[in-house]
Formats: C-alpha cells, sequence, structure tokens
C-alpha cells in the first residue's frame, strides 16, 4: 500500500497520524482490522522519522505519545469534578425486585420503566477527559472523590483514543468506563512471572489494578490492557449535560439540561461513546419490564464464563435520564442503578474455633477462625457468623466443614454447614451469655437478630467510640488511631468520649512510645476539634443510623442539641431525606441517661452543639448572605466544585435550576437553556469575573 503524502511536513504529519488513529480504531474497537500489520508498521515508522526531524509538531494525541520514555517518579491525587458513586448490589433476583420496588414508591405514576443492562465488568474504572477532542487526563477511581493521575499509563490502552472520532468535538468531556486484563493477557502474564520466581497475580481484576499504578508506561503497554466505556458527561448545551449513568454529586442535582441534540437516555449515550470512537461492551440490552432484566441476568449466568474476560454481574440502570436525575442519591449510591451480582464462589474449609467483636454500638458478632484457605484471590482465615440466630440455623460444632463464600466478593461469610462431616469429637459453639469485654449481661433486643452488650463502659464500646468521633468525617481530630486508644482505655486514662477534653501532655507521657512532643500534638489536636461545627458533633455522636449526610440535614434543621432532643420522632421525620427508622433511632438515643450526660460533659469541655447562625461581631459581612445562585456553563478558571465552595463560604446557596427566586446566574462557556431562562426571567447574569468581584467586596 502507497501512502499519498501531503504538501510539507506539517501535512504529511497530519495525514499520517489520522490514517493510523482510524486504523487502531477498526483493529481495536471494532475488531476489523483494515491494515495488514505490516503496513501499519511502515507508516508508524514514517511518523515517528517524521516527528523525530520536526519535534515541534508532536502533539500529544499522536499515536506514537502512546508510551512515555521515562517512568514516572509518582502519581499525582486528583478531586473528581463529580464524584464516581459505587452502585448498591442486588445478590438474586428477589432482593433485585426489592430494589425495584423502592425506586417505584419514589416515582409511582411511573410503573414500569425500562432499563439497560449491561454485563459488569471485572476490572478498574476510570475517568477520562478530553479537551477539544484531544485525551488529556486519565484518573482511578480511588475512593470515588479523589484518584490518581495515570494519563501516561491510560495512553498505553489502545482501545482508548487519544482523539475522539468526531469532527466539532464538544470543549470538554468526561468518559467513564473500565479498564480490564483480557484472560488470555492474565494467562500470558503470569507465565511470565512464574518463568521470572515473581509472584504470581491473584485473579485479572488485582493484575488489571497492579498495572495500572506502574510507573513506567511500558511496562503498561506489554501487558495489554483493554477498556469498555459506559457513560459520559457532555457540558452544558451539548445535550447530555445532565449526569449520563454512573455520574452522581451535582450533576445530577442540576448540571446541566439536556437537550434535543444530544443523548437523554442511557441506550443513547452507549451509542454516542461509540460514535466518539469507544469500544462498548457489546452485551448489552435494553429491557423494557423486570423479566426482561431476570432473562438476560439468567442467561448470562453460563454464557459469560466462554468470554474472554471477567465479568460477576449484571449492572441495571433505568433508561431515562429524566427519571435519573428525579431520583437522585442516597449518601453513597444512585437509587437509578443497581448491581445484579452472580453468586460468589464458594470452598469448604473446617471451623478451629470461633471469637466474638465487639463493635461500636455494643454489636457482637462471632466470627469463625478457619483452616485458611483460597478464595477469590485471596487467602481466607476468618469468616463471619453474624448472629447468635445463624449460628443456632447452622448448628455450629468446633471442627465442622463448613461453605465459605465472599459477601459482596469483600467480607467471607459461612453460608452453610456439612454436618455429615463432623468429627466424633466435634463440640456445640455455645453463644456467650456474658461480654467477652466487660463481663456483663450481653441482650437481643426485640425485633433484632444482633446481640448487644448495653454497658456503655465496655472498653470495646468505649474504644469504637473513640475512633468514631476523631475520624475524618466526625471531629477529625489529627493522630487519634487505633494503637493509640487501645492504650487508654486499657490503662484507664479514658473512659469516654468526654474524657478526652480532660487529657494533658502530662497525662500522656507516661504511655508506652509517648514523647513530650508528640503529647502536646495530640492534645492540641483534641483542643482544636472543640471547633467543629453542629453537624460534626451530630455525626461524631454514633448515634444508630445517623451517617454523615443525615446528621447534616438535621443540624440545618434543628441548629441547636437542645431543640434536637426535645423533637417527637415526627417532628424529626418530617426533615426531607429522613426516615422513621433513623428519627426513632434519634429519638431514642437522647432519652438514654448516660448519653444526655455525655452531651452535658462535652458541652461543659466546650464541643459545639449549636449551629453558628450569626457571624462574629467582627467578622466581615458575607456578601452573598440570603442570596441564591445558579452555575451554568465551564468557567475560565473555576470548577464548578470550586466556585460552588467560593458561593457557600460568601453566604450563598448554590441550586440547580433557575426560578424567579433565584439572584444571580453564573454564566460560562457552553451555557444551555438555564441562561435562557434566566434571561426570560429578568435574572441577573454573572461573568466568572463579576462574581469574583462580588466574592472580594
Amino acid at each position: 500500500m502507497e501512502t499519498s503524502m501531503g504538501t510539507g511536513p506539517e501535512q504529511d504529519i497530519q495525514q499520517l497520524r489520522q490514517q493510523l488513529q482510524q486504523a487502531s480504531y477498526a483493529y481495536y474497537v471494532l475488531d476489523d482490522p483494515t491494515l495488514p500489520d505490516e503496513v501499519y508498521d511502515r507508516l508508524y515508522r514514517q511518523l515517528q522519522d517524521l516527528e523525530a526531524a520536526h519535534p515541534h509538531l508532536i502533539t500529544p494525541d499522536s499515536p506514537t505519545q502512546r508510551v512515555g520514555e521515562k517512568p514516572a517518579s509518582q502519581f499525582t491525587s486528583i478531586r473528581h469534578n463529580i464524584p464516581l458513586y459505587s452502585l448498591e448490589n442486588a445478590f438474586d433476583l428477589e432482593e433485585y425486585r426489592a430494589w425495584q420496588g423502592r425506586w417505584q414508591r419514589l416515582a409511582p405514576e411511573v410503573g414500569e420503566a425500562a432499563a439497560v443492562a449491561e454485563l459488569k465488568i471485572d476490572g478498574s474504572a476510570l475517568a477520562l477527559t478530553y479537551e477539544h477532542g484531544v485525551l488529556v487526563r486519565g484518573v482511578t477511581r480511588g475512593d470515588g472523590t479523589t484518584g490518581e493521575d495515570i494519563t501516561q499509563n491510560v495512553k498505553t490502552i489502545r482501545s482508548i483514543p487519544l482523539r475522539l472520532q468526531i469532527k466539532n468535538p464538544p470543549p470538554r468531556v468526561e468518559v467513564r468506563g473500565e479498564a480490564f486484563l483480557p484472560l488470555d493477557s492474565f494467562e500470558r502474564i503470569n507465565q511470565q512471572r512464574q518463568q521470572a520466581g515473581e509472584a504470581l497475580f491473584a485473579n485479572p481484576r488485582n493484575a488489571a489494578a497492579g498495572t495500572l499504578r506502574q510507573l513506567d508506561s511500558r511496562v503498561v503497554a506489554e501487558r495489554r490492557l483493554d477498556f469498555f466505556a459506559y457513560t459520559l458527561l457532555l457540558p452544558e448545551g451539548t445535550g447530555a449535560a445532565a449526569q449520563l449513568s454512573l455520574l452522581g454529586g451535582e450533576a445530577a442535582g442540576g448540571d446541566g439540561e439536556a437537550g434535543e441534540d444530544g443523548p437523554s437516555t442511557q441506550w443513547e449515550a452507549l451509542t454516542y461513546l461509540q460514535t466518539l470512537g469507544f469500544k462498548v461492551n457489546p452485551n448489552c440490552q435494553i429491557c423494557p419490564t423486570a423479566e426482561a432484566v431476570a432473562d438476560f441476568y439468567e442467561a448470562w449466568s453460563t454464557q459469560r464464563l466462554a468470554l474472554p474476560y471477567m465479568t460477576d454481574g449484571v449492572v441495571v440502570k433505568l433508561n431515562d435520564f429524566a427519571l435519573q436525575r428525579r431520583l437522585g442519591f442516597t449518601q453513597k449510591a444512585p437509587r437509578w442503578a443497581i448491581a445484579l451480582k452472580y453468586p460468589a464462589e464458594e470452598v469448604p474449609t473446617v471451623v478451629k474455633s470461633v471469637t466474638v467483636q465487639v463493635g461500636r454500638t455494643g454489636a457482637v458478632t462471632p466470627v469463625a477462625n478457619l483452616r485458611p484457605v483460597q478464595l477469590a484471590g485471596t487467602t481466607v482465615a476468618r469468616a463471619t457468623l453474624h448472629n447468635r440466630d445463624r449460628i443456632s440455623e447452622l448448628d455450629l460444632h468446633i471442627g465442622d466443614t463448613v461453605i465459605v463464600r465472599k459477601a459482596g466478593e469483600i467480607i467471607p461469610e459461612v453460608v452453610r454447614n456439612l454436618p455429615e462431616l463432623r468429627p466424633a469429637d466435634a463440640l456445640l459453639y455455645p453463644f456467650p451469655t456474658h461480654c467477652p469485654e466487660c463481663g456483663e449481661t450481653l441482650v437481643q433486643p426485640e425485633g433484632e437478630a444482633v446481640t448487644r452488650c448495653i454497658n456503655n463502659s465496655c472498653p470495646a464500646i468505649v474504644r469504637g467510640a473513640l475512633i468514631h468521633w476523631g475520624s475524618r468525617q466526625a471531629l477529625d481530630i489529627t493522630g487519634i488511631g487505633q494503637k493509640w486508644v487501645e492504650q487508654w482505655v486499657d490503662q484507664g486514662v479514658v473512659r469516654s468520649v468526654a474524657d478526652l477534653y480532660t487529657l494533658t501532655a502530662e497525662t500522656l507521657l507516661p504511655l508506652e512510645r509517648m514523647g513530650e512532643q508528640l503529647a502536646q500534638k495530640l492534645v492540641t489536636a483534641i483542643q482544636t476539634s472543640k471547633q467543629q461545627p453542629w453537624a460534626r458533633v451530630l455525626y461524631g455522636l454514633g448515634i444508630r443510623h445517623v451517617g454523615s449526610v443525615n446528621a447534616q440535614l438535621l443540624a440545618q434543621h434543628f441548629p441547636t442539641v437542645e431543640a434536637l432532643a426535645a423533637a417527637e420522632p415526627d417532628a424529626i421525620a418530617s426533615v426531607y431525606g429522613i426516615g422513621p427508622e433513623i428519627a426513632q433511632s434519634v429519638y431514642q438515643w437522647f432519652r438514654v441517661p448516660a448519653n444526655q450526660q455525655l452531651v452535658a460533659q462535652l458541652k461543659i469541655a466546650g464541643v459545639q452543639f449549636a449551629a453558628d447562625l450569626t457571624p462574629a461581631p467582627d467578622a466581615t459581612p458575607q456578601p452573598l448572605a440570603g442570596k441564591t445562585l445558579v452555575l451554568t456553563g465551564t468557567l475560565p478558571t473555576l470548577s464548578r466544585h470550586e466556585a460552588k465552595a467560593k458561593i457557600e463560604q460568601a453566604g450563598g446557596k448554590v441550586t440547580g435550576s433557575v426560578s424567579a427566586k433565584t439572584s444571580y446566574v453564573v454564566v460560562g462557556a457552553e451555557a444551555g437553556s438555564k441562561l435562557a431562562k434566566a434571561e426570560k426571567l429578568g435574572v441577573t447574569i454573572l461573568s466568572e469575573a463579576d462574581l469574583l468581584n462580588l466574592l472580594a467586596e
């Protein structure tokens, strides 16, 4: 094949890149090669030679830039513009139908709604950012809020386009998907590692995650990762500005309204991803009913075993984006999507002994100590037995052979017993009647499966309460960790959360491995935590069912601890997002005398139990106090998250939709329908510069 070249090096390079990009797309995405390997190699060499002669013409999206020349020294942490939410799991069709019932109760008039069923790929989630069609960043999922910038490694994945395959691409688009290691690549890598005397990878998922974090992108390229895209976020005005599929955060609450020129359903989004040049898993289907989802799930329970990659379930997403936005998110997951998992791998092993663990709430959890066994790529030596009733159901004897699996593929659990293999000398396990930590009598509250220690002075409960109180989302006390808490409680230095605020450096110095400087740092961190706001304090109290988000809602509605403590269950449950179970738990917590005493002691110590509703006398007035703002489009220098934070720090409130009550609409590039609505309603329009001027006042 001869190449028709341009009239100069710039034109020649551009033409070669286009030919190579089209050939790569056909080979790695469409699985339909258009060029023989030797022709591709020759064109690639021509491009290399031209770029070597004209290095100023090299661009990040050139096919020659897929593999970096120098290994990275480290990865940089990147905060996701929009969180990567995890999915709620269903482990059988009954749990799937229960999920369907939950979302239908939130939208009763909808009835049956179409959903898209997609195979759940067992790999590592990535967030890819393209600016003006060129890949500029690839970030790992991390904890969902912050990931690692692994752009150079992402570029080695041939099924990820360096440049989007469309003319006039949007100024910015973010694509989410799963990087995975095909089974043939996994086997080849482990063969190489075995020959080299290196430890083998346990499974393709671990191998993919480890590969993505390689500092040398050349190693990543050799391992031949693949990628399936499953969702995207487009700037406002391109028709897909609202969250598409697994995106959440601000976008889910009105980051933009989808127009007529872009995807309005998950199925359309998958098609659009293919148009952009991404590989989308072909094993997906629109399911008009729950029965169709069940058929898809059951059909792939066996078919998946013949696939060239690992899959552990089916992801089901409601197809209509408008319905997705209406249902929104819980604290951890979207309400409009669920992972319908296939049964986990199960293996037999022997119970050697049973121990019980006492948690922060006094819950007593029995744990089986097992003969170590390989399960889902890890060595398992302990498995949860859940509770007293579960042990009775299993008729568990020490020495029994049991079947173990990983619940949610994370926590090992005993699922059934094999009494026919029981040794003659096996002894029935007696569930304890007294707490192993404090010796108090254990109780099983009516209607609960959990057995509890109700002694608030129990060392296990105190340890759990202290660690929770000092955790990042609660009082965020730097330095409080498991080892110090165990010493404080075991030696009687601290008997409750309130005792923390009586600690002095002199009190701590006698402890093992405690120096004067460290003691002073701990005391300072504890004293500083008194300034944490009421919402964090409420979460730190550890009331059952009250997470950090629920604590924020309650603190906004009940600005003082006295107001919350006096509230009846119905009043608490009237707060949007707070259900009857949470309301009853909060109500009962404040009825316990020991808890009332704890609050009183913490108030005396100076902990904040009221919202700071008024500025300090010498504080500068907040320029946006009482104002409601809406953000639309892409701002020149501020991210959506940064702009929102600045507005809230200045006393303003950011909402997702424009109304007559909106004070200002802050407009950036590619603004969409919100701008038109603001103009129609006569709402004041601000640029980023206008906003910054207001904030500076």
